[in-house]
């Protein structure tokens, strides 16, 4: 019973000590350090020292070849990473204080494996694929792709994309050749295309026309071969008619049982000796 009856009262001595108070918040640019909030460093620096009754926290730049890229506590930055020269890496993106360096594979090559630590040669791309670059820096094991209706590849090549069709249009020029996945388009003279269509036209106009003429000189040399028949077959029919008008008529008398011309209008006068 005294013991518990000396714990108890030591208990209640604690409790008496105690007093409720409001639980520290921080933001989220601050961490809490020995019961009071001190703030973090800046992205690119590093902490010094934490901060005191008197004092805020002390930060300090990031060494060169050291990056920090967040809000932080941390005494110390990051290293940027190296890129092998003999793991096939080359730098894409240099590192600064905020930023870490960025390494890709040498073209030719891509990552070996998600880590992309190491390097592999690039299988060659075979005709009517082409080399697509953000295929290797994916870390895709074939960074080949199957050119695209407009582009072609005509050549196995390990770094080579699918190149665009040539535009004819752009070159004043006809399109002759549709191109393929492994080959370009063909383009021809748009003056020689022009020609190819007018050639006929201009000859189906000809023919039209002569075959116009034709027909004119026909149905004119008809007409007049009408025209001279009638103009003859009325020349024929007037001749017979036709007299002289100083010409008189003459009339033929009997004398001594013989005919006797004699001019119309004139008395018929015989001498009576004739008449004897």
């Amino acid at each position: 019973m005294n013991r518990l009856g000396l714990l108890g009262l030591i208990f209640g001595a604690l409790l008496g000590c105690w007093e409720p108070g409001d639980a520290l918040t921080c933001s989220d640019k601050q961490y809490e350090y020995k019961g009071r909030c001190c703030n973090r460093c800046q992205p690119g620096e590093k902490l010094v020292s934490e901060c005191d009754e008197t004092e805020t926290s002390v930060c300090t730049l990031c060494e060169v070849g050291h990056y920090q890229q967040s809000w932080t506590k941390e005494k110390h930055c990051t290293p940027h990473e190296v890129c092998e020269h003999n793991a096939g890496l080359i730098v894409k993106t240099h590192g600064n204080a905020t930023h870490n360096t960025v390494c890709q594979c040498q073209p030719g090559t891509h990552c070996s494996d998600s880590s992309c630590q190491t390097c592999v040669e690039n299988q060659p791309c075979r005709p009517g694929s082409g080399f697509v670059a953000a295929k290797a820096m994916e870390r895709k094991t074939s960074p080949c792709e199957p050119c695209a209706e407009g582009t072609f590849s005509n050549i196995s090549s390990k770094t080579e994309p699918c190149h665009p069709w040539t535009s004819c249009e752009e070159k004043g020029l006809a399109l002759k050749v549709k191109g393929t996945n492994t080959s370009d388009v063909i383009c021809e003279s748009g003056k020689r295309s022009s020609l190819s269509v007018l050639i006929p036209i201009s000859a189906a106009v000809v023919t039209c026309l002569v075959g116009v003429c034709i027909y004119c000189l026909v149905h004119t040399g008809l007409r007049g071969r009408a025209g001279e028949d009638s103009s003859s077959f009325a020349e024929n029919t007037q001749q017979p008619t036709e007299q002289d008008e100083n010409v008189l008529p003459v009339q033929e008398t009997l004398l001594r049982g013989q005919p006797v011309a004699q001019e119309d209008g004139k008395e018929s006068r015989i001498s009576e000796q004739e008449m004897v």
